[in-house]
C-alpha cells in the first residue's frame, strides 16, 4: 500500500529512560561533562515496528508496564524516540491519563478554547464546535467552573467532548471510553462509531478485552516492551487470553472471565443494572441433554428510559478458556427496561465430559462495556460414560451427534 495511505509507520522505535536515584544526580551528572554515571537505564520499549492505514481503528493490549501508555504519547508527539523512526500524518487529537492537557486554573469553556488553540483552530471556528461540546459533555453549570473542582468523571466527560469534536483525523485514546454513566456511555459509543464511519483513524489502549475485540479491527500485543504479536482482533485477542489463562494455571490461580467486572454507579446511587440471580436447571448433565440458564435482573433508580442493552454468558473449560459464548446482540436481540427474566436454552449440548463454570454480564448497546458482570458464578459438570469395552465415549473438543449408516 502507498505511503500517503499510511496514518501511522513505526520502525525500530525504541523509548529508554534514565533514571536516577536522587534528583540532584541528574545535575551532577550534567554538570562532571560524561565522567560521572549516575543513572541506570530503563527501556520501556524496544525495536517496536508496525504501520497502520488511514481509517483504521487499531487497539494495543497488553499487561501493565508492557509500554501501551508509552507508545501513545510517542505518537501524539508527546515523548520522543530514543531509536527509530515514528512518523505521523494527519490531525491528532488525543485522550490520554485523566485532565492531560488541561489548565485546572482555566474554566471548562476557557479550556475549550485552550485545547482548540493547541489544536490550531482559531476562536471562530470554536465558536461554531462550543454548543455541540458543552452538550455532549453534559455537566451543566460546572462549564464555567474552574475545572479543579471537577470530579474525574465530569473531567473525563469533558476532556472526551472536545476530542471528538475538533475534527480529528487520528483520535487516540488511552483507557477513557468506559468511564461514565450509562447514557454518556452509549452517546460516547454512537460518536466513537460515527468517527470510524467518517474514517478518523483511531488507536486505543484498554484492558478490557471485549472492547478491543469487538471495536478494533487489528490489535497489536505489546509484552515488557516488545512486540509480541500484531494482526486480526480475535486472532490476537485470542493469544493473549491463552497467555493469561496458561499463566494462571501455572500460579495455581483460577483463571477469570474475559469480561469486565467495572459497574456504574450513576451520582452515586445504585448500579444502573444489576444481575439479581442465575440459576441452572442442573448441575450435572449427560453429553447431549438440553441445559437451562435463567437470569434475573434488577433496575437501579436511574435506570435511563429507552437504554438499550444485551446480555452476554460466557462458558469456561479448563483454566478458563472459552468454550463458548453467547449474546443477545450477536442474535439481533436488544433488550429494554421490560425485560427482567430471561432464558438461555441450550438444546442438545455439545459440551464434552468435564467441569465447566459460566460467566453471565450485562452489556452496552454495542457489546463493549458491562454495566455489570458475575464472573464463574455457577458450574456445573457434564459426566463422562465408557462404553462396553471401556473406552471413553467422548473425547476431542466437541461432542457431535453422530449416526454410523451402512
Amino acid at each position: 500500500m502507498r505511503s500517503e495511505q499510511l496514518a501511522i509507520t513505526c520502525s525500530g522505535v525504541a523509548k529508554t529512560y534514565r533514571l536516577f536515584g536522587h534528583p540532584g544526580d541528574r545535575i551532577r551528572q550534567a554538570l562532571s561533562l560524561g565522567r560521572l554515571h549516575l543513572h541506570r537505564e530503563f527501556t520501556a520499549l524496544q525495536d517496536i515496528s508496525f504501520d497502520i492505514h488511514k481509517g483504521e481503528t487499531v487497539g494495543i493490549i497488553g499487561r501493565n508496564g508492557s509500554g501501551k501508555s508509552t507508545l501513545l504519547q510517542l505518537v501524539c508527539g508527546i515523548l520522543r524516540p530514543t531509536a527509530g523512526r515514528l512518523d505521523v500524518t494527519g490531525r491528532i487529537s488525543a485522550l490520554l491519563e485523566l485532565g492531560a492537557g488541561f489548565n485546572p486554573e482555566f474554566t471548562g469553556r476557557e479550556n475549550i478554547y485552550f485545547q482548540g488553540a493547541v489544536m490550531g483552530f482559531t476562536r471562530r471556528e470554536m465558536d461554531v464546535r462550543l454548543g455541540d461540546i458543552i452538550g455532549f459533555a453534559g455537566i451543566g453549570d460546572f462549564i464555567d467552573q474552574p475545572v479543579r473542582t471537577y470530579s474525574s468523571g465530569m473531567f473525563v466527560r469533558l476532556a472526551f467532548s472536545v476530542s471528538v469534536h475538533v475534527d480529528p483525523e487520528i483520535l487516540v485514546v488511552d483507557e477513557a471510553l468506559g468511564v461514565g454513566d450509562a447514557e454518556f456511555q452509549a452517546r460516547s459509543i454512537s460518536r466513537m462509531k460515527a468517527l470510524q464511519g467518517h474514517g478518523v483513524t483511531i488507536l486505543l489502549v484498554s484492558h478490557s478485552i471485549p472492547v478491543v475485540r469487538n471495536f478494533c479491527e487489528r490489535v497489536i500485543w505489546l509484552d515488557r516492551g516488545k512486540l509480541r504479536l500484531a494482526g486480526e482482533s480475535s486472532m490476537v485477542c485470542q493469544a493473549y487470553l491463552d497467555e493469561v489463562d496458561q499463566a494462571s494455571l501455572t500460579s495455581g490461580t483460577r483463571a477469570q472471565s474475559t469480561a469486565s467486572t467495572r459497574r456504574f454507579h450513576p451520582s452515586g446511587q445504585e448500579k444502573t443494572i444489576s444481575i439479581k440471580a442465575v440459576t441452572l436447571s442442573s448441575p450435572a448433565i449427560e453429553v447431549g441433554e438440553d441445559l437451562t440458564l435463567s437470569i434475573e435482573l434488577d433496575y437501579g433508580p436511574e435506570f435511563p428510559q429507552g437504554l438499550v442493552f444485551g446480555v452476554g454468558v460466557i462458558v469456561h473449560g479448563a483454566a478458563g478458556r472459552i468454550v463458548a459464548l453467547f449474546n443477545t446482540l450477536r442474535d439481533d436481540l436488544s433488550l429494554t427496561g421490560a425485560m427482567r427474566q430471561l432464558r438461555l436454552r441450550l438444546p442438545g449440548t455439545a459440551f464434552i465430559p468435564g467441569q465447566y463454570s459460566i460467566s453471565v454480564n450485562v452489556c452496552d448497546s454495542a457489546a463493549l462495556f458491562p454495566f455489570d458482570a458475575q464472573d464463574h458464578c455457577l458450574r456445573f459438570e457434564v459426566r463422562s460414560a465408557l462404553s462396553r469395552l471401556g473406552l471413553p465415549r467422548w473425547e476431542g473438543e466437541v461432542a457431535c451427534a453422530h449416526a454410523w449408516e451402512w
